[in-house]
């Protein structure tokens, strides 16, 4: 008897979560849409998709993906993020190419390659925060996990690069991992305080995080699958810490206590309570686990956010994917 594939069917990939609705649409704030198309063509080099757009139409469009943040932080620039901010100009385009997804970008150099980062590279990306569709700097920061540049250069272009959005007014899309002490330093010292800031992906320190929401106000932490994760406490803890029990109810409007957006990363980090919803309970998918992600899987990290707020209030997906689409908005516009 043969193995049995551990290939998941591509049939898998279509998702569709009931809290998803007109009222709570899906908004991924942080997704590498080029890569994940790679990463999908590269594990399904027979799949039905074989271009971007329709690989959009086939999976984001039908799971109520109502916009997304596409990340461009490639040194040098990935030359063809062009073509898709500009098939996303018009309406027309949009519902046809796209859709009707609604398409942004942010473009900045990530702390992995800033001993790439030289005076073309800041050019060209000077160049594409004039695109219409452009709504943020990013991903930068730093990053002492991996340490692929060295840390001084890692803060040298961090320093750089915010000085640039800053002038420009651009919302801010930061990295930062194992680093808590320079990145609160630098955004401390060149940031001013009500500027608008995406912590991306957070998993540092919950006290890191408070810290940063307590200093600046249009600040917003970033919620991936990997808030589901077992190994990974500490994004729920700071998640809760917005909601501290011993508090006397707040003045302001309770909503704005949930100071998240929500992303994907995709292709990285799927959801766990993916596995366990009813897509999952069927003979093809027992035991098998998806081999990227992608931004019809951002109701899956709410549902998980729901779960660990006070339950006092009502909390539901629903109501986690309103109030992150309504930051979204505050923050990037989208």
């Amino acid at each position: 008897m043969g193995k049995r594939s551990k290939v998941i069917p591509e049939s898998l990939f279509k998702l569709t979560h009931p809290a998803v609705s007109a009222a709570s649409p899906i908004v991924d704030t942080h997704t590498h849409l080029a890569s994940t198309f790679e990463a999908y063509r590269h594990k399904y080099p027979d799949g039905q998709y074989t271009t971007i757009f329709d690989f959009v139409k086939g999976l984001y469009a039908p799971a109520g993906v109502e916009s997304i943040v596409d990340v461009w932080c490639e040194a040098p620039v990935r030359g063809h993020w062009r073509e898709f901010a500009d098939a996303a100009l018009t309406e027309e385009d949009r519902k046809e190419k796209w859709g009707g997804m609604g398409y942004w970008f942010v473009m900045g150099v990530h702390p992995h390659e800033a001993k790439l980062y030289n005076d073309a590279v800041e050019a060209d990306i000077l160049e594409a925060m004039a695109h219409p569709r452009c709504v943020g700097w990013g991903e930068m920061g730093l990053d002492y996990h991996y340490d692929n540049s060295p840390r001084e250069v890692q803060r040298e272009v961090f320093t750089r690069q915010l000085r640039h959005a800053v002038r420009l007014n651009k919302p801010l899309t930061i990295h930062t991992r194992e680093a808590d002490e320079d990145t609160e330093r630098i955004l401390k010292q060149e940031v001013p305080k009500d500027h608008k800031i995406h912590i991306h992906c957070f998993t540092d320190s919950p006290a890191f995080a408070q810290r940063l929401l307590d200093w600046f106000p249009n600040l917003y932490i970033g919620i991936t699958g990997v808030i589901t994760f077992t190994s990974n406490a500490d994004t729920s803890t700071a998640v809760r810490n917005m909601f501290p029990a011993d508090s006397p109810p707040p003045s302001e409007a309770p909503d704005s206590r949930l100071r998240i957006l929500l992303e994907t990363d995709a292709p990285y980090m799927v959801p766990v309570p993916i596995y366990t919803s009813p897509t999952f309970a069927t003979p093809e998918a027992k035991g098998k686990k998806l081999p990227l992600c992608h931004s019809a899987m951002v109701p899956w990290s709410a549902e998980f956010v729901a779960g660990i707020l006070p339950s006092s209030e009502s909390w539901d997906t629903e109501r986690v994917l309103r109030v992150a689409r309504a930051n979204a908005r505050s923050v990037y516009g989208v």
